[in-house]
């Protein structure tokens, strides 16, 4: 049976926050993210971008691996076929959905509308403005491969976390 809501042992902090395999499980998967995009932009261009360390955009979806990640990891903890599984279901629907719709429309405006401040004459008051941020959503293949990340990233956290305590 659960413990009431009101309970003195609910109100008692607790340190649980590193012991919380949902969160841990999402802040693995998004570092993991980043961290490829890091790579994988030295290795293409031979220096390092500690922007994409924390930046949007880009393969795979570190928003997509996140989200991902969380819901898998409540599913595999509390079940799938509870509330808060359903909850962390929805959100990370709308998070992807939003990641390869508004973001990803946003940065392409932004790359017309930075190509259209570069044509203009130097004496113009616009062509001294810093440019727009373009990569700010997400290819569906993004997408999909940050939420295939998210997913292994916690299967395989929960598999090692699974067999290490016997």
């Amino acid at each position: 049976m659960e413990e009431s809501a009101t309970s003195s042992s609910s109100l008692t902090p607790s340190f649980s926050i590193f012991t919380n395999y949902p969160l841990i499980s999402a802040v693995a998967a998004f570092a993991i993210a980043q961290s490829i995009k890091f790579f994988t932009s030295w290795y293409r261009e031979r220096r390092w971008d500690l922007k994409l360390l924390v930046g949007s955009g880009g393969m795979p979806s570190a928003h997509s691996a996140t989200v991902t990640a969380l819901a898998v990891a409540i599913g595999l903890q509390n079940g799938f076929g509870g509330s808060h599984f359903a909850l962390a279901f929805i959100m990370a629907s709308i998070v992807m959905y939003d990641a390869t719709g508004v973001r990803l429309h946003a940065g392409r405006q932004a790359e017309v509308l930075n190509q259209i401040v570069y044509q203009l004459p130097a004496e113009h008051p616009l062509a001294e403005r810093r440019p727009l941020h373009e990569l700010l959503g997400h290819t569906p293949p993004q997408v999909i491969a940050g939420g295939m990340l998210g997913t292994a990233t916690t299967v395989i956290g929960y598999l090692v976390v699974r067999f290490a305590s016997g």
